[in-house]
């Protein structure tokens, strides 16, 4: 495992004052568009997504969506896009969550989700855990059950998963790296 964190940290390129001064962006294109490594990040995820007993794969947009997809193809999983509210057509559940300064919404298709699913959630970064969070709601209001979710990187001075520990409720939280 230490090889694949050296290869996915050699990877991951940081950003000062972006998108505003005094934040450190973790920028993960180079190892998007390094076969070797977003191969082995995938492997590892579709490795967790087995080990939870996942039925199906949700991505958080949007680099949720990156990661979610191959993940959801190499475990042989449906794979389901929560997006922001607006995004989708039909018949749609959603969820409100407050960010720093404001709040925002995601939704999911109504039908994509039942009560027969167990699910993984992906991402790319968890932060403070609000979008996660309401993620993880907009599941169990689907009728599905978490299985767990899984995170490239854990930026751990923000705190998210303190915050997320409850919504999941005993399901495990796996970041590849902690930063």
């Amino acid at each position: 495992m230490t090889d694949i964190k050296e290869l996915l940290l050699s990877r991951i390129r940081d950003v000062a004052d972006y998108p505003e001064p005094g934040v450190m962006f973790k920028d993960i294109t180079p190892l998007l568009a390094d076969p070797a490594a977003f191969t082995a990040l995938t492997d590892a995820l579709a490795d967790i997504a087995a080990n939870t007993g996942a039925t199906k794969v949700v991505g958080l947009e949007a680099r949720g969506f990156i990661l979610g997809a191959p993940v959801a193809v190499r475990a042989g999983l449906g794979f389901i896009p929560v997006r922001k509210a607006g995004k989708l057509p039909g018949a749609t559940l959603r969820q409100a969550y407050d960010l720093e300064y404001g709040s925002a919404e995601i939704e999911v298709h109504a039908e994509d989700l039942t009560s027969a699913d167990r699910v993984l959630i992906v991402d790319d970064v968890l932060a403070t855990g609000g979008t996660a969070e309401a993620a993880i709601h907009l599941i169990q209001r689907a009728g599905a059950q978490v299985a767990g979710l899984a995170v490239l990187m854990e930026l751990g001075f923000l705190d998210g998963r303190a915050r997320l520990e409850p919504a999941l409720a005993g399901a495990p939280l796996e970041a590849l790296l902690q930063v």
